[in-house]
């Protein structure tokens, strides 16, 4: 079964080991979205990424996860809420090649302007907390890599992250060392240090097709199964994007009746793309004369992206 992401922790309590894998949710996620094959790469490996570590915070709100650079590639942003719920897309930057070997490095940061961004995103509605953003350089040949000094350096906690996908699957492997307090505070430096070796030294065996072709329990069984694991309960992950026709009817409606009329005078009907699933939404003459059946027609601010 896929769209599950599972937790472990290592009998010690120095370390834990986190499992994602995604079929349906991530095909849904690209049904409306067309990307080079570089570039649809990144994307899956960030969006694994992004639920595993998502899964650790401690409040009802979103984590984002941005990769913004310089290149042919302008943006790559992920955003995973702690129900582990998720959406993602790109931004391309209009009239560069991409090329079919593209990287991390060569398709975002090619002239090292790129920056990695971080966003903590807190429900407004159930908690006092503030949001928080860190904004570190684009460091590092994977998307593994850039997570991994990232942790290191702004959140000081020793993090390895294994990272897949594929147009089918996305998947990810983390490990994480856990700071001396709380549970594994009866946990002496020596045996934690040697935990942490052994255990990162059996996860690096791992092959990326074996990411994407092996399920959970399969795979932590392969790497692990010397090791004495304590599961937790499995969690399902979908792909959700707030976006539905009555948010895009009301956003036509702000362009006004007569806005709306000459558009339609151009072309059959009006197609309007959500800027971040992609999905289209279609409204022919029919469609927009019952955005105005109540007799409003007064623009405001916002426009739609209409195609």
């Amino acid at each position: 079964m896929t769209d599950l992401f599972k937790k472990y922790l290592l009998a010690d309590h120095s370390t834990r080991v986190q499992v994602v894998k995604l079929g349906h949710a991530w095909r849904t996620g690209m049904a409306h979205q067309s990307y080079p094959e570089s570039v649809e790469k990144l994307l899956g490996e960030l969006v694994s990424a992004a639920v595993l570590l998502a899964s650790n915070i401690k409040f009802d709100g979103a984590l984002v996860l941005q990769l913004q650079g310089d290149g042919p590639v302008a943006l790559i942003v992920v955003e995973c809420t702690t129900d582990l719920s998720i959406r993602a897309t790109v931004s391309l930057r209009e009239g560069q090649e991409i090329p079919e070997d593209g990287t991390l490095q060569s398709l975002l940061n090619p002239n090292g302007n790129g920056r990695f961004i971080v966003v903590l995103d807190p429900d407004r509605e159930k908690t006092n907390m503030q949001p928080y953003q860190g904004v570190v350089p684009l460091e590092g040949n994977t998307v593994a890599g850039v997570l991994e000094s990232y942790m290191r350096g702004s959140e000081q906690l020793d993090t390895r992250l294994w990272l897949a996908s594929n147009p089918e699957y996305s998947s990810g492997l983390l490990l994480q060392r856990l700071p001396r307090h709380g549970g594994s505070a009866h946990v002496d430096d020596a045996s934690a240090d040697e935990t942490w070796a052994r255990v990162s030294h059996l996860a690096s065996t791992i092959k990326y097709d074996e990411l994407l072709t092996l399920d959970a329990d399969e795979l932590v069984h392969r790497l692990f199964w010397q090791e004495d694991l304590v599961a937790y309960e499995p969690q399902e992950v979908r792909w959700h994007c707030p976006c539905n026709r009555e948010r895009v009817g009301n956003m036509l409606r702000t362009l006004g009746r007569e806005e709306i009329k000459d558009l339609l005078s151009e072309r059959e009907s009006i197609e309007v793309l959500c800027n971040f699933c992609g999905k289209p939404y279609h409204f022919d003459a029919v469609d927009c004369a019952g955005l105005f059946a109540d007799g409003t027609g007064s623009p405001s601010e916002g426009k739609p992206s209409i195609h």
